[in-house]
């Protein structure tokens, strides 16, 4: 008989490292919300980035004071009631950053139409405040995933022209050899355009088919097709280090606020 018991879903855990930060308070002056646009306020208020908030706008998903708005750019007057999907939405009275080390099976959106289990949905209530993840990880690849509420912080993060770097280790079906690392270092050509890594190594030069590189792009699945370009299959995938960030005493499937300093260094790389 077929086995209809629900799958096992994945919990999270909080990371009580000395480097967690505390829950913050970044407080927000009220004042501030008065001639927001509309755009920025739904960002603000942890559904998503502020370009998918755009987004949603234009697809009529948000209403002010009941009426349908499609316009971005639309201005906060004092007052004004704001609804997303039909619920009300108001930014955040401080902003939140966390810091989690996604396990295996779980996909980057906020939701997902064929019920698979989303990093949302690992993080629960753990989190008060509503956030959502800067930038992707594919369901199958492990490692570093920022979440905010700074809508402002991680549209700054995601835009190409800041370069953020990023650094995975790849375990491959087979030795990787040195004439394609030479190939990566020099640059590939992929399907929708040319591709550079920053650097690109062996971490363990007793097991040549652990890869490790850094990169800044931001592409769909850039990393796999890197290695699939060059006959490569990408058994397992991790994210060791972003934008200054990295897996020190944070387990797979923990997470952990960050500390002051790790959010002022957030802020310098994207100034």
């Amino acid at each position: 008989m077929k086995d209809r018991r629900p799958p096992k879903r994945t919990r999270i855990r909080q990371s009580r490292a000395r480097n967690a930060g505390p829950s913050p308070g970044v407080k927000r002056d009220p004042a501030e919300i008065i001639g927001m646009r509309l755009n920025k306020y739904i960002a603000h208020s942890g559904v998503c980035s502020r370009r998918q908030a755009a987004e949603y706008i234009k697809d009529g998903l948000v209403k002010v004071n009941g009426q349908l708005e499609q316009n971005p750019a639309y201005q906060i007057q004092d007052g004004d009631l704001v609804t997303f999907r039909g619920k009300k939405v108001e930014p955040e009275a401080s902003f939140v950053y966390v810091l989690l080390n996604k396990p295996k099976g779980v996909i980057t959106t906020m939701n997902d139409e064929r019920d698979r289990q989303t990093v949302m949905d690992v993080i629960g209530g753990a989190v008060p405040q509503r956030i959502f993840p800067v930038g992707r990880l594919d369901r199958d690849t492990t490692g570093l995933l920022l979440l905010t509420n700074d809508g402002g912080l991680a549209k700054k993060l995601m835009h190409p022209s800041h370069e953020v770097p990023k650094v995975y280790v790849a375990t491959l079906d087979k030795p990787f050899q040195e004439e394609d690392l030479k190939k990566v270092e020099q640059g590939l050509t992929l399907e929708d355009g040319p591709v550079s890594v920053d650097w690109i190594n062996f971490p363990d030069e007793k097991t040549p088919q652990r890869v490790s590189l850094e990169i800044h792009h931001g592409r769909n699945r850039i990393v796999r097709r890197i290695f699939e370009h060059l006959g490569y299959e990408v058994e397992k995938l991790d994210r060791t280090y972003l934008a200054g960030l990295n897996k020190k005493d944070l387990p797979r499937g923990y997470f952990r606020y960050l500390n002051d300093k790790e959010i002022i260094m957030l802020k310098h790389f994207v100034r």
